[in-house]
């Protein structure tokens, strides 16, 4: 059974940094992306950015390049978010999610692409106050 749980969530303020974390459990590594994902009140899923788990590839929405960094830990299959810099803008729950072939290799349209993914978490609160 797939699982993922996310942690590391919070109240912070603007220009603030936060770690997120995404322990994954019943994946074979190599074959999965890992993807992040938010939802702010009232609007749609939009993707953050994705890792490919077997190459390492990256993946950032551009509203947050340049500023979240997106890692993995293979021996502990953890993938990270690091959100540096944050904004009022980026409140929202966040959530992780896995797409079982993603570690073949996917487009940037698909990597950010919600309903590509198969399994997800249960999501982490985001508050940035101005």
């Amino acid at each position: 059974e797939v699982q993922l749980v996310e942690s590391g969530g919070g109240l912070v303020q603007a220009g603030d940094s936060l770690t997120l974390s995404c322990r994954a459990s019943g994946i074979t590594v190599r074959e999965y992306a890992i993807g992040w994902f938010r939802q702010a009140p009232g609007k749609e899923r939009e993707g953050v950015s994705c890792i490919n788990l077997n190459d390492g590839t990256t993946y950032y929405a551009d509203s947050v390049k340049d500023r979240f960094i997106i890692s993995s830990d293979i021996v502990n299959t953890t993938v990270y978010l690091r959100m540096n810099s944050l904004k009022s803008e980026d409140t929202a729950v966040y959530f992780c999610a896995a797409e079982m072939h993603g570690g073949l290799g996917m487009s940037y349209e698909r990597a950010i692409y919600a309903p590509a993914y198969d399994y997800w978490g249960q999501g982490t609160q985001v508050s940035v106050s101005s």
